[in-house]
This record gives structure tokens, C-alpha cells and sequence, in this order.
């Protein structure tokens, strides 16, 4: 390396040092200083003394049946919402992408859902799946599909878990949307035009021109869609509060559970912990592999 290239590297790393600082002091020193608690015994409900139990809270959670009930619920969940999201977020990119009168009016409108806060969106269907004035028993009702009205949120770990999926689709299945639709108008118009011509139907079009150029932006919405879903607490909170009993209790509402409620902060300090490595895990797999680069094929 020439002196130089060595004066412009030594610059380049200059400039970018202030944004690697704040990396640090935002992302990196808090997940060092919860580190660093979970290796204490720190409950202070019973005591306020530290001691340090190195990794017997990790031990403590791994041992428990309400941890891996609750890893079992949240991998659920995400991976039924997140699919059930991709399907529809889909579906509504394709249509919203051709050319129609009023189309500016229909794809603001799409987006409604995911504008409303999600404590809001969460009250708001658990006032619809109410057994007592909701609006979904009613319809249900008058559908003949069902005999007598049903508490949704609580009748059983059945009905509360659809209950929370079908609440959080509903949500985020616009931002999905967006997302698969701003891949979708990149596309070139030509190639399609061209393969009108060849006489490849609309469904080879779609599985030879659309699927594999939309491959970038499915990988993106899979990546933020997962990782927000995984984290999922308000929803969770809101519509059944983990229960009936614990069967639709998130990682992440154990966590607050353990802070808030227990003030257990080394058992919940390890909980965070291994909730991020969880995060780790998947963005691993989405990236490396399904593919570090969404662009190359058969890499």
C-alpha cells in the first residue's frame, strides 16, 4: 500500500469514526452492561445486594418449561404471521401495482391499518372479538358458523393464538405490501412485453420475470418482518395477556414479566440476552442462507 493510499485510508476511517462511536455507545455497550447483569443474582423484590452467580440464570431459564413453551409460541407466531403476511402482502402488491382508475385513493387506503398505532389496532380487535357486543361473533353468528358467541382472546390456546395472528396480520400485512410493491415497479416493463410476444402466459410471467426479480424485496420484508414479529409485546399484551394461562406468552412479555412484575433483573438481563441471540440466529439465516446477496443466483 502507498503512502498515499495509506494517508486516504487513515482519512477515510477518520471520518467514520464518529459513527462507529455512537454504534458503540447506542447498540453495543447496552447489550455489554445486560450481559454483564445477568450474571448476577439482582431480585429486588426479596433484597437489593448483588452476588455474582455467573451463569446460573441462563441455567435457570434454560431448565424451565415455561421458557421453551414460550420460545415454542413466539417461533409460531412469527413464522405463521410472517408467512400469512408474505401470501397476502403479495397479493395486494400485484394488484395495486396495475394501472387503474382511483389507484392512488386505493393504495393510500391500504395502508390504514399499518398507520394505526398498535396498541390502538390491538384494543380495537379485542373490542371485536368481545363475546358480549363484538363484531366478529356477531357476523359469525349470523353466519350460522357458530351456535354460541365465543370469547376469542380466552375461550382457549387455540382460539387466542388465531386471535393474536389474524390481529397482527391485519396490521402489518401493508407494510409487506409497500414493500413487495416498491420491488414490483422497478421491474421493466419490457421484459413482460417481450414475453407476451414469446406467448408465455400471465402465470410464467409471474414465476419466470416477477418472483425471481422480486427476490431482493421478498428478502428485505422477510428480514424486517421477522425480526419485528419475534419482538412482538404490545399485541400480545393487549389482546389475551399471555394467557389462557400461558399458552400465547411471548419471549418478550416473559421479559417485561420478569423486570416489571418480579423484578428478577439478572434472570431478566439473561432473558434479553438470549432473546437477541434468538435475533442473531435469524438474521444468520436470512442473510447467509438464503443469500448474502438477494441479486445472484445459484450462490
Amino acid at each position: 500500500m502507498s503512502p498515499r493510499e495509506k494517508k486516504e485510508t487513515r482519512l477515510g476511517l477518520l471520518y467514520v469514526l464518529p459513527a462507529i462511536l455512537l454504534i458503540i455507545l447506542v447498540a453495543f455497550w447496552p447489550i455489554v452492561r445486560t450481559f454483564y447483569l445477568s450474571l448476577f443474582n439482582l431480585n429486588l423484590k426479596f433484597h437489593f445486594a448483588t452476588r455474582f452467580v455467573g451463569l446460573k440464570n441462563y441455567i435457570k431459564l434454560l431448565s424451565e418449561d415455561r421458557f421453551w413453551n414460550d420460545t415454542k409460541v413466539t417461533f409460531l407466531f412469527t413464522i405463521v404471521s410472517v408467512s400469512m403476511e408474505l401470501f397476502f402482502g403479495l397479493l395486494i402488491a400485484l394488484a395495486i401495482n396495475k394501472q387503474f382508475k382511483g389507484r392512488g385513493f386505493v393504495r393510500a387506503s391500504v395502508l390504514v391499518p399499518w398507520a394505526i398505532p398498535t396498541v390502538a389496532s390491538a384494543m380495537m380487535w379485542r373490542i371485536m372479538y368481545s363475546d358480549q357486543f363484538g363484531v366478529v361473533n356477531d357476523i359469525l353468528k349470523k353466519l350460522h358458523l357458530i351456535k354460541n358467541y365465543i370469547p376469542f382472546t380466552s375461550a382457549s390456546e387455540t382460539t387466542a393464538f388465531w386471535a393474536m395472528v389474524v390481529a397482527d396480520v391485519w396490521k402489518t400485512t401493508p407494510f409487506m405490501a409497500l414493500l413487495l410493491l416498491a420491488g414490483l415497479q422497478v421491474i421493466p416493463r419490457q421484459l413482460y412485453e417481450a414475453a407476451s410476444i414469446d406467448g408465455a402466459s400471465k402465470w410464467k410471467q409471474f414465476w419466470r420475470i416477477t418472483l425471481p426479480l422480486l427476490k431482493p424485496s421478498i428478502l428485505v420484508a422477510l428480514v424486517f418482518r421477522t425480526l419485528d414479529a419475534f419482538r412482538a409485546f404490545d399485541i400480545a399484551v393487549v389482546l389475551t395477556g399471555g394467557g389462557p394461562g400461558n399458552s400465547t406468552e411471548l419471549l418478550t412479555l416473559y421479559n417485561y414479566k420478569l423486570y416489571m412484575e418480579f423484578l428478577n433483573f439478572g434472570k431478566g438481563s439473561a432473558l434479553s440476552i438470549l432473546i437477541f441471540l434468538f435475533i442473531m440466529g435469524i438474521s444468520f439465516f436470512f442473510i447467509k442462507i438464503l443469500g448474502a446477496n438477494p441479486y445472484s443466483e445459484g450462490k
